[in-house]
């Protein structure tokens, strides 16, 4: 499509006078890409970086009134993340009105019909269309450029319709990323040697790609300004997320997505958007753009909640996702059988071609204005059903009403075996008699009255560990959900909960979510073909995260009110203090994980700490085996004083020493291992430990395997991926993207280069332990563990006929991330502060056996039916396998952690695990 009929006649008699180069001539007054920028964005081996786009957007609002600028936070670098908010200029000028009807229909709370439709016919559609999420895929921001200088320059009809119809949300999502990925590709002066595929660390700064995984938790800052738009300032109807890259032999994957669709929301979402979805081929199509797919052209679904887009769904909005091919340096489209003919999913096959930027770009703006379009022409019906959508979730938060889910099915199904369907039913559809049941279970199955959804769930005050419940209330408010407080003590359900409790009920516009967060997934059991192979997920299966952070909740199935206050914004623990008038020290229960925060302190400053190894009693209270002790000082005073009133934790003046056994601690020095390029979990990691406050460095493979580890090192932390494993071997992973030349990146990062091996890594690691250093070892990164410990040995796994060791075919074992039931020794220290049962996240995990020598298990399954949340096959597998091991090698230790015990850090129900490992470890080699 020429240029012309994209942005109207002004840019038409402008681009007949410019060189072919040009992708968007200028128009006087406002300046161009190509006039903004040292090379035109979008132009063959060059790449904008922030600072320039930063730069270009503040010029931009300063010469357009069709723009505000908007900082919305923060990244984790400290750069800014601007907004730019584009609509009319009349529309500019009442934001503030337009927000406040946004944000009233949304909510919903109050809203009847007639005022909504009122309030739909005054308002105007909210769109977000974002950028530069994953920083490599470049084709999002530096389109974006060119999108916002043809919205702000544009004066066809359509353009204009679009601005006085909608307000369009412009973001960048990681300004970080986008400066380290363009500086990275800009380095090299020949454009022939530019490239990115070699940038040294993640492209965000803790957890690279995982920050399209941060969503339900907000824990990235990014994340939490991103949010804070979504769904507590702007609740725009559409959230558009865009992506790279595309699928082989084609240019682009647009909505719709394949099942399964999760139960929890609202069906309007995604019928509107297999409407925007449709709408957007259309244009292509029209356009003669071919090359796009919907559904089973590629692996996207709409399951999993960590999402931009996907989250968007449990909050009524509209969540789309698109994957482009193309970058800065040119390509070829291949040619691939089949996708040459025509089908419902690629309705206009492209042919092999060069592909370049600008390509892309021209693909990117068709696709932003199809969707732009289709809010503008749809503005009064969005906005009435994002109303609806959430009236409906409050009136069925009001009354009895169940949620259909996979089990609920096999159940009916089950039922219906002894009970068919009256022959009056079938008429003459004799393929529909197979699937008929009697009427009746209607009632006595998907409607059986114990199975209904909650009206809300209570969290007492007296959880176990209350700040990290306060954490877990913060990822629901930061996702514009109500949580209330009471005031005083009231009683529900014959239950006593005392004042500060906290309530969260499902009688709110936000309920998908909420439910979301505190009920089980049951992922349906999605298979290739009748009788074939699991199909894989798109992501993880299970996620319910009042289960990982285990929070102690009860869910209330009648109506119930109290003393309840709203709670205006997020909450801080309540203080905690010094309890009694002991003068020998002070005792603190190992229950809160904010208890490391304050060990660390401690150790920090000098102050002796210690865990009591046996039950004892302070303050009038029970405190489990690891309780900790710390001896009366005023250096600890300092310390105690000042960190149980922030980290909400309370101590206990004790009249004399303890007297059963105790565990002396000390400052320990971690070494997080990771690689070349960055691992995203051994990422999360490092921003748990920063937390946390553990003293913690990175170390290289090249550090490791120069030997000498002790003299620097008491740990040595080995994350899920930063081993290598076998393709096809008993340890997920195999992939590993090849280093680059020491030669081709600058000298500061050459010693990062390098892999853990058999042959240097594994002797350097063993000797670190065997002279008294603790290794820890999760998830793959058990192939390490088995190497150093023998008997120590994988528990799910086949043998092949050359004597090696395999995974279990898929069709007999096949967890793709759940969360399961896991049995705890809290008598043993990696135990600690930990219930007897506990919620583990597990992730095509490997469980383990012991062979003979020494070893205990710490934690392990013993049930047949471990899963809680998500999908299983073959899950009667694991009982008597272990999740998790404490074994001895020298003087040292060596933790194993079969499941990803800290998973995106969201599991903090199995932090202790993975903290209590670090100080226990070096504690006793001390003694040694």
């Amino acid at each position: 499509m020429k240029i012309g009929l994209l942005l109207g006649t002004t840019l038409l008699a402008s681009a007949q006078t410019l060189p072919a180069q040009v992708i968007t001539p200028p128009v006087a007054g406002v300046t161009a890409p190509s006039q903004g920028f040292p090379t035109e964005p979008g132009s063959d081996y060059y790449l904008a970086n922030y600072d320039a786009y930063e730069a270009y957007l503040k010029k931009l609002a300063s010469q357009s009134d069709r723009m505000k600028l908007v900082d919305i936070g923060k990244s984790a670098e400290g750069r800014t993340m601007w907004m730019a908010i584009v609509s009319s200029p009349a529309n500019l000028a009442k934001l503030d009105r337009y927000r406040a009807i946004a944000q009233r229909l949304a909510k919903a709370e109050g809203v009847k019909e007639a005022e909504a439709k009122a309030l739909a016919a005054e308002g105007k559609a909210v769109v977000w269309i974002d950028a530069g999420l994953h920083a490599t895929e470049t084709v999002t921001t530096q389109s974006q450029i060119h999108v916002l200088y043809r919205m702000l320059t544009g004066t066809d009809a359509e353009t204009m319709r679009i601005l006085d119809e909608t307000i369009v949300l412009f973001a960048h999502d990681n300004p970080d990323g986008l400066q380290l990925v363009a500086d990275w590709y800009m380095r090299n002066k020949d454009p022939k040697d530019r490239e990115f595929r070699t940038i040294p660390r993640l492209y965000q700064k803790y957890v690279g790609h995982d920050n399209n995984r941060d969503s339900f938790m907000a824990q990235m800052p990014e994340t939490v300004a991103m949010n804070r738009v979504l769904f507590r300032e702007w609740f725009p109807q559409i959230v558009f997320n865009q992506h790279q890259t595309g699928p082989a032999g084609m240019v682009v994957f647009v909505p719709p997505f394949r099942d399964p669709f999760n139960y929890n929301y609202n069906p309007i979402v995604m019928t509107e958007l297999n409407e925007v979805g449709a709408a957007m081929h259309s244009r292509l199509v029209s356009e003669e753009k071919g090359g796009s797919g919907m559904r089973s052209a590629a692996p996207y679904s709409t399951w999993h909640n960590g999402m931009v887009r996907s989250i968007a769904y449990f909050h009524n909005s509209i969540g789309l996702l698109t994957e482009i091919i193309g970058g800065p340096t040119p390509e070829k489209i291949p040619l691939i059988a089949e996708t040459q003919l025509a089908r419902s999913d690629e309705p206009l096959p492209i042919g092999p071609r060069d592909w370049h930027l600008r390509d892309s770009l021209e693909y990117q703006w068709s696709l932003d204005r199809a969707v732009m379009d289709y809010a503008a022409r749809n503005r009064e019906r969005l906005l009435l059903n994002i109303w609806r959508m959430g009236d409906q979730a409050i009136q069925r938060g009001n009354r009895d009403s169940w949620t259909t889910t996979p089990a609920a099915v096999d159940a009916l199904k089950e039922a219906g075996k002894l009970k068919k369907a009256d022959e009056g039913f079938v008429g003459y559809n004799s393929r529909a008699r197979e699937g008929m049941v009697a009427p009746e279970l209607y009632k006595t199955v998907l409607q059986d009255p114990a199975k209904r959804d909650p009206r809300g769930y209570i969290l007492s005050a007296d959880q176990r560990d209350l700040p990290t419940t306060v954490a877990f209330l913060n990822t629901l408010i930061k996702n514009g959900v109500d949580v209330q407080r009471s005031t005083a003590a009231f009683t529900v359900g014959g239950k006593r909960y005392p004042a500060g409790s906290y309530v969260v009920k499902t009688a709110q516009a936000y309920r998908p979510h909420v439910l979301d967060m505190f009920e089980p997934q049951d992922h349906p059991h999605d298979v290739e073909y009748p009788g074939g192979p699991p199909k894989a997920p798109y992501d993880i299966t299970g996620y319910t995260l009042a289960y990982q952070m285990g929070i102690g909740f009860d869910r209330v199935l009648e109506g119930f009110d109290g003393p309840f206050a709203k709670v205006a914004d997020m909450i801080a623990p309540p203080p905690g203090r010094i309890v009694g008038s002991g003068r020998a020290g002070w005792m603190v229960g190992h229950e809160t994980n904010n208890g490391f925060i304050l060990t660390n302190r401690l150790l920090k400053a000098g102050v002796p700490v210690s865990w009591v190894k046996a039950e004892t009693k302070a303050g009038g209270k029970t405190l489990a085996p690891g309780a900790i002790w710390i001896p009366a000082s005023a250096a600890a005073r300092e310390v105690l004083a000042r960190g149980v009133a922030e980290l909400g934790i309370d101590a206990y003046a004790a009249g004399r020493v303890p007297t059963g056994g105790t565990m002396a601690l000390k400052p320990v020095r971690v070494g997080l291992v990771d690689r070349y390029g960055g691992i995203m979990p051994a990422g999360w990691t490092r921003w748990l430990l920063e937390q946390f406050e553990f003293p913690f460095s990175v170390v290289y493979p090249q550090e490791l395997d120069a030997g000498n580890l002790n003299a620097k090192y008491d740990v040595l932390l080995f994350a899920d991926g930063t081993v290598p494993t076998v393709r096809g071997g008993p340890y997920p992973g195999g992939y590993r993207f090849e280093m680059p030349k020491p030669k081709s990146i600058p000298a500061e990062y050459r010693s990062w280069l390098g892999d853990v091996t058999t042959d240097r890594t594994v002797p350097a690691v063993k000797a670190f332990a065997e002279a008294g250093g603790t290794v820890l070892t999760v998830g793959s990164a058990n192939r390490l563990a088995t190497l150093l410990a023998p008997q120590l040995q994988p528990a799910l796994v086949t043998k092949k006929a050359d004597g090696t060791l395999a995974a279990l075919d898929t069709k007999e074992f096949y967890i793709p991330g759940a969360v399961l039931s896991a049995s705890v020794d809290t008598r043993q220290p990696l135990g600690y502060g930990m219930t007897p049962k506990v919620d583990i996240f597990f992730d095509d995990s490997q469980p383990f056996r012991l062979d003979g020598g020494s070893g205990a298990r710490v934690a392990w399954f013993d049930s047949a039916k471990p899963l809680r949340s998500g999908w299983a096959v073959g899950q009667e597998k694991l009982q008597g396998t272990i999740a998790v091991a404490d074994l001895d090698l020298g003087r040292g230790k060596l933790f194993a952690m079969g499941p990803e015990v800290t998973q995106r850090a969201q599991p903090y129900a199995t932090f202790k695990l993975l903290f209590n490992g670090l100080l226990y470890g070096p504690s006793v080699a001390a003694t040694r």
